[in-house]
């Protein structure tokens, strides 16, 4: 049997953070030596030779490519592997060709997704979303709070992520919910419930922590309702995808100075200028930039890849496969 040949393609518009470059994939080839021998790699960008490479592919590495009639056009194609943890944009998944694998890259955002979420929290605990709203205003009013310490993190979305944050929500001695499908106990989580219980629970948040991904089972998962559940003084962090939220609810208590948020996810991305949001108070906006690690993601992401590669050819299952009915 030949080696297992894989193609990544690139998209320059993603910027040097995601760039699978041709450097970059030479340094992980020599810390996976097994795989190296392995595999055969060509890397491509924006289409320029895509279609050439298809046709001898068994995988394809890559984030937002033309993937109609794959079944044709890449007739040897066993496995795809998205270089983001979400799939949304792939949906819905009627076009992945029978038979081939669908992967996403949950886990490899790591140590620096967690710090961004336990940092927010702390943010919002300490009333910065306030403070620089009075700054902006040239206002001085100091804002005081209480500790953190026996106050509750109610976290929409318990995987790799969520998980973590649960571990250090623990550590500052607070009081952990968490929802997630299967409704499964997760360690450093208090009480565990499925989805259809968040009404319930919501008006018990002290802080909301979104990390769910956004399918046609939890858009808006966070809706109306929800955010109206939420108690005065509560805060909201979504760190994952903005279809979870209602935006527009949620702008109506910030104005009226009944939460705090921070938001790293918007729909559309860049959040145009003309967006009520930049003016919005009590909310700290950062541009999709929590997780990304300039240092860590693509060896993180090549390390992911190929040490699935060596799976596949020892017929083993796949790390993070992705279901197409579930959406992630």
């Amino acid at each position: 049997m030949g080696k297992l040949r894989i193609h990544i393609e690139n998209n320059r518009l993603l910027g040097d953070v995601f760039d699978l470059s041709p450097r970059r994939v030479k340094e992980a080839l020599k810390r996976h030596p097994t795989a190296a021998k392995n595999v055969s790699i060509t890397i491509g960008y924006d289409g320029d030779i895509l279609e050439k490479r298809l046709r001898a592919a068994d995988v394809l590495i890559g984030w937002k490519y033309d993937w109609r009639n794959l079944d044709q056009r890449a007739p040897r194609l066993r496995w795809i592997h998205s270089i983001g943890a979400g799939v949304e944009h792939m949906l819905p998944l009627t076009w992945l060709p029978k038979g081939v694998v669908l992967t996403n890259n949950r886990g490899v955002h790591g140590n620096r997704a967690t710090e961004y979420v336990i940092g927010a929290v702390l943010m919002l605990n300490n009333r910065l979303p306030e403070m620089v709203t009075n700054q902006r205003a040239r206002r001085w009013q100091q804002c005081f709070n209480t500790t953190i310490r026996g106050k509750t993190l109610l976290v929409v979305g318990v995987g790799h992520v969520g998980g973590d944050a649960a571990k250090w929500a623990k550590r500052f001695g607070m009081y952990v919910i968490g929802i997630r499908r299967s409704g499964k106990r997760k360690q450093y989580v208090d009480e565990m419930h499925r989805p259809a219980a968040l009404r319930k629970l919501i008006p018990q948040a002290d802080f909301v922590l979104v990390s769910a991904p956004d399918t046609r089972h939890s858009h808006q998962i966070i809706g109306r309702e929800e955010i109206y559940a939420l108690k005065t003084g509560a805060g909201l962090l979504n760190y994952s995808r903005a279809g979870l939220v209602d935006y527009d609810a949620l702008k109506e208590r910030l104005e009226r100075n009944e939460l705090s948020a921070v938001l790293d996810v918007f729909d559309p991305e860049p959040l145009p200028r003309s967006s009520s949001l930049w003016r919005t108070p009590n909310l700290i906006i950062t541009p999709h930039s929590s997780s990304d690690d300039p240092a860590q993601y693509v060896p993180g992401t090549l390390g992911l890849v190929l040490c699935n590669a060596v799976r596949l050819t020892e017929g083993k299952r796949l790390f993070n496969v992705v279901d197409p009915k579930l959406e992630y």
